[in-house]
């Protein structure tokens, strides 16, 4: 019997990280391999998914009102400012804290962009997934929203596509109806989540006169969440140190109840009588704001009431991201 000539493969042109796709888990790799993606470059891939990223908007001007637009304000937009500057028709890009329909991102048609903020993302990394929802939403058809997917492991993070420079000033709306120019002919569907919408919406007022600080509206109390900037150790040191003292408070029958975690920032919040409005707290807040500087600049060692007093504010934090 003649010999069978021995079966080779032919090579398969070697292609470098960069330009390797997503492809399916269960799929052959498309850098040639031979394995599975998910055995491959798919490994490393899902790795940068899953990565927690703790501080996604670090660098970005005005981190504190991004967590607070994340995770405490119902409804608020701000316009932002693109380093390449606007595309051909697109006259405007808007973050917005939640759209119709937990749109991603929606191209409205007139050309302009809403960008969802307040949306469950795949990955680990918020900025990459909010970059790579803007990339899409700025060449999608107009009037159309776009949908959710994995971002690409090594795509834009928003610190690549917006400028540092700009200014970011959230307004702070008391519905949703920046949703659509005419909310009277809006579609049945987008009608009845605006509805929705609009019911369970918690009013909510931004200071002014410190940063990130938002008074919000209760049916048994209203409160103040105040994002702030600072190490977490340092400022639950400072904070401690006033609350010992008796000087935490925000004025007759406020109080200092605990604090949020979200997004590698602390969030102290303030419980108000139903009585005490955003206006009545801009004064008291101004001076806390001067108090805990002064605390936040001593580095003495906590005493022992001051200890007790940080152990109860560790006690009440309550991570949200």
């Amino acid at each position: 019997m003649a010999k069978k000539r021995p079966q080779t493969k032919a090579k398969r042109p070697q292609l470098t990280d960069g330009q390797i796709p997503v492809v399916g888990a269960r799929e052959p790799c498309p850098c040639g391999s031979g394995r599975r993606y998910k055995a491959c470059h798919g490994r490393a891939a899902a790795q940068a998914v899953t990565e927690l990223v703790h501080r996604p908007f670090e660098g970005l001007p005005g981190e504190c009102d991004w967590v607070a637009l994340r995770e405490l304000v119902p409804a608020a937009t701000v316009e932002l400012t693109l380093k390449s500057g606007l595309p051909e028709g697109v006259p405007s890009v808007t973050l917005a804290t939640v759209l119709p329909m937990a749109w991603p991102a929606l191209r409205r048609d007139d050309g302009s962009v809403l960008l969802g903020l307040q949306n469950d993302t795949p990955s680990g990394d918020l900025s990459r997934d909010l970059a790579d929802t803007l990339q899409r939403a700025l060449t999608a058809e107009p009037g159309t929203p776009v949908q959710a997917r994995r971002a690409p492991a090594d795509g834009s993070r928003l610190q690549d596509l917006l400028d540092p420079e700009g200014a970011f000033e959230p307004v702070v709306h008391d519905g949703f109806e920046f949703w659509v120019p005419d909310p009277e002919n809006a579609s049945p569907d987008v009608a009845a989540s605006l509805e929705r919408a609009n019911a369970a919406a918690i009013p909510t007022v931004k200071l002014t006169g410190v940063d990130s600080a938002y008074w919000c509206e209760t049916p048994e109390k209203n409160h103040l969440r105040w994002v702030m900037p600072h190490a977490e150790e340092q400022l639950l040191d400072a904070l401690a140190r006033l609350h010992a003292a008796g000087r935490s408070s925000l004025g007759e029958g406020t109080r200092l109840v605990g604090s949020f975690r979200a997004h590698g920032l602390t969030v102290p919040v303030w419980d108000l009588p139903s009585e005490v409005r955003a206006d009545d707290v801009e004064k008291p807040a101004a001076e806390f704001a001067e108090r805990l500087a002064a605390a936040l600049a001593t580095d003495a060692p906590l005493t022992a009431d001051e200890r007790r007093a940080r152990g109860g504010l560790t006690n009440r934090q309550v991570t949200l991201s």
